[in-house]
């Protein structure tokens, strides 16, 4: 009587270990040719170095980037901008949307699908699951949407934003957008504070930028 188990037993392990061979080869399949780099734009050498850690399903994020994009238009050969990854918890897509990113810039598109996600903010953001309209941007952005799939769900980038969100935390940031500018936390109330102080160190009216010594304005909470 106890044969019919034994089969039974055996046949479930096999599965079981069979399941998590394939997870384990999928996972492996997602994670080819996956290389991270930093995200710039400006000038690389630049001796002012800005950098925005960001949350594509922050409102103030959206509403703070065409900024950015007039400032390094005016000025981009005179700044390094980096973009760093901070999706707050409060925004359930944030992760998703910041993978995304992550998948776009695997095919060298990530500037160009980080405008898209926040021109489209408010589509996206407020659906149940917003995979379909990442994969939409993906297509219009001119991307190989398989590999971009592949990517999206690739453990190597979901562990690479949610250590950047980490390293985000360990810096006592707790909202969006929070920027440094040459290594300093910025202290700002408004856009033309913020340009103030980025276009004085350029220009050398600033000889160093506002320093916190209390949390910035937490703009994304």
């Amino acid at each position: 009587m106890s044969k019919p188990w034994i089969i039974v037993g055996g046949i479930t392990l096999a599965l079981l270990v069979g399941s998590f061979w394939y997870a384990g080869m999928v996972s492996e399949k997602n994670n080819e040719g996956i290389t991270f780099n930093p995200h710039i734009k400006g000038d690389d050498t630049a001796v002012v170095v800005l950098e925005e850690y960001s949350d594509f399903q922050c409102p103030a994020c959206a509403a703070f980037q065409p900024y950015i994009t007039d400032l390094l238009a005016e000025y981009g050969d005179s700044i390094r901008f980096e973009y760093k990854h901070f999706p707050l918890p409060i925004h359930r897509h944030a992760e998703a949307a910041a993978r995304a990113a992550e998948a776009a810039a695997q095919q060298g598109q990530f500037f160009l699908y980080h405008d898209q996600l926040f021109a489209k903010q408010s589509e996206w953001s407020q659906a149940t699951n917003p995979t379909s309209f990442f994969l939409r941007y993906a297509e219009e952005a001119g991307l190989d949407v398989e590999t971009f799939k592949r990517h999206f769900n690739a453990s190597m980038i979901r562990d690479k934003v949610r250590e950047d969100a980490a390293f985000a935390r360990s810096l006592g940031l707790t909202g969006t957008p929070s920027f440094f500018l040459n290594g300093e936390r910025m202290v700002f109330r408004t856009y033309e504070e913020f340009r103030t102080q980025v276009v004085g160190l350029i220009t050398g009216s600033s000889t160093a930028p506002v320093t916190a010594d209390t949390a910035s304005v937490e703009f994304g909470l």
